[in-house]
């Protein structure tokens, strides 16, 4: 099947349904995008609505940017998203930082992961910015993952990430640089 990548979509009821389903199933997965599971759509949606107040005006360069992937064309099931979050500060407008990096749990090892980051560099590239940085919460094997993808650690923060009493993982921040 192929991906197609939307930037920007309207943040619909929908959509906004749909990347809280997705959410909720990669948290539940073992996903580490700021959930331990089990998790239930209600625990998801009050980040979600945080998350997507920051998305914002293409032009707006204090504002968020979405980027989500379907399968097979624009109305195939979603699959795959990303936020590109503004850092909100003048001197660090040349890069940004990507949150909630998931992709469905059931489409796993096909790729899509990588595509999406992939696609995240070149739309990075159009944009004209410097780097891309990303954060990890260590123990899940993502280290693997992102510096395959060109992503390269930068720093550790050793337990500051409690996922449960006596199981406290690293935040692990890695940078791809894009010039």
């Amino acid at each position: 099947m192929s991906l197609r990548f939307t930037l920007d979509p309207e943040l619909t009821p929908e959509l906004r349904a749909e990347i809280v389903t997705l959410w909720t199933e990669a948290s539940n997965a073992g996903g580490a995008v700021g959930f331990i599971p089990p998790v239930t759509e209600d625990d998801v949606r009050p980040t979600a609505d945080k998350q997507f107040a920051g998305v914002g005006a293409p032009g707006d360069p204090d504002a968020d940017r979405l980027l989500i992937a379907r399968e097979d064309g624009a109305r195939g099931r979603l699959v795959a998203v990303l936020f590109f979050e503004s850092m909100r500060f003048d001197l660090m407008d040349h890069w940004r930082l990507l949150k909630r990096v998931m992709v469905d749990p059931k489409q796993q090892g096909r790729g899509y992961g990588r595509e999406l980051l992939a696609e995240a560099d070149r739309i990075a590239r159009d944009w004209g910015l410097a780097g891309l940085r990303l954060t990890a919460r260590g123990g899940v094997g993502l280290e693997r993952f992102y510096t395959s993808c060109g992503y390269t650690e930068v720093g550790r923060v050793p337990g500051a990430i409690r996922v449960a009493p006596g199981d406290d993982r690293d935040d692990i921040t890695f940078w791809r640089a894009l010039d």
